[in-house]
């Protein structure tokens, strides 16, 4: 397609990098608040023009929108640790909550065509403080949507090898020869690569292109047993019980959503109005009753 002008919050963070790593050939603009993701960034992709700044600072956001003009926005900028966001509820509502709000402001008054917000499948049927304020955030950017800017959302579960992710997590911590903490043994979480990341991003915004905005796509993904990946990674495993927040299997469509949900082969779309036609979801999607990965595919995520 056409070369875009794509601004990124929290473009520094795996999500952000690994799209832009994944689509080379548009515009990108990045804005973070950490210098030292940015100095890391700057040093892997030379290309990508950063204002330093925070998502909760509404000026400082509209002024970056004016001077970018960008033709998409990603919105990836959160607070997303869930034990961190438990003990800090106003800061994870300062910026994942009131931050999303200041996106959907600046992107209205610039007249931004596309804006495409990250969210997660613990917004789905939400446990945690993390899961409340991205459930919010998913609802305002449905709620934004016009046919002159249109608003999405992409629906991620757990992507694997991302910061702060398990998988890293436990390589350094076999490296030193310590064992693997487990808050659980019958923890099962839903996981996709990055790479699948960045193309569900992709395939969001030309569908926004193509057609209308104001719907959470996602797509049907392979659920994993933490044991059963923590035994491919060593045999030496502590198991810690679990954090606050923390839930044995998540969602990515809860029951509340099923009526209101889209099939298309493995692509989900959750809009606010029910279906009534075909291509329906007959059950809630979970970790729970999602096909799980064989131990060559657990492998195969490891290499990654």
């Amino acid at each position: 397609g056409q070369i875009m002008k794509i601004l990124i919050t929290g473009g520094t963070g795996t999500i952000g990098s690994s799209f832009i790593e994944k689509y080379p050939d548009h515009e990108y603009y990045n804005i973070s608040r950490n210098e030292k993701l940015v100095a890391e960034l700057k040093r892997k992709i030379p290309s990508v023009k950063t204002f330093l700044g925070s998502v909760e600072d509404y000026n400082f956001i509209r002024s970056t929108f004016q001077k970018v003009k960008p033709d998409v926005v990603i919105h990836a900028a959160a607070l997303k640790h869930v034990d961190l966001a438990e003990k800090n509820p106003t800061q994870t509502v300062a910026v994942n909550v009131l931050g999303s709000l200041n996106i959907i402001k600046a992107s209205i008054e610039e007249n931004v065509k596309i804006t495409v917000a990250i969210s997660t499948d613990k917004a789905s049927s939400p446990q945690n403080t993390y899961g409340y304020s991205k459930s919010l955030m998913e609802k305002m950017f449905l709620d934004a949507n016009t046919k002159k800017t249109k608003f999405a959302v992409c629906r991620f579960a757990n992507v694997a090898h991302s910061n702060g992710s398990v998988i890293p997590y436990w390589k350094s911590l076999k490296n030193l020869s310590l064992p693997l903490r487990l808050t659980d043994p019958k923890m099962n979480r839903l996981v996709f690569s990055k790479e699948d990341a960045a193309a569900l991003i992709a395939r969001v915004i030309d569908m926004c292109n193509k057609d209308d905005g104001g719907f959470v796509g996602s797509y049907k993904m392979k659920s994993v047993n933490m044991l059963r990946l923590a035994e491919v990674i060593s045999s030496d495993i502590e198991i810690v019980g679990r954090r606050p927040g923390e839930k044995l299997d998540e969602d990515l469509i809860s029951e509340a959503e099923v009526p209101y949900t889209y099939v298309d082969g493995d692509f989900i779309a959750i809009r606010n109005e029910i279906n009534e036609g075909k291509n329906r979801i007959k059950s809630p999607y979970s970790s729970k009753n999602a096909p799980r990965m064989t131990r060559r595919e657990l492998e195969g995520l490891l290499r990654e």
